[in-house]
């Protein structure tokens, strides 16, 4: 696979559970790239995902951002 099909990938996955409502809840970045922990605010369901491509982290980290910026 591309890096730019492994971007694709990944990105299709975190926007999968942002639109499913889920919220970021936790990144632990390490030598694979980054576990990122989803939770659901309705029933404390949660999801992970390993976010290997570079521009995806670069990705969920703007999407965390603006999480934050929004739970102001």
């Amino acid at each position: 696979m591309s890096e730019y099909q492994q971007f694709l990938s990944e990105r299709d996955k975190i926007d999968f559970y942002i639109q499913k409502g889920y919220r970021i809840h936790q990144v632990k970045e390490h030598l694979n790239g980054a576990t990122v922990e989803f939770i659901h605010p309705k029933g404390n369901v949660s999801e992970t995902l390993l976010i290997g491509n570079a521009n995806a982290r670069k990705y969920f980290s703007s999407l965390l951002m603006k999480q934050k910026q929004a739970g102001k």
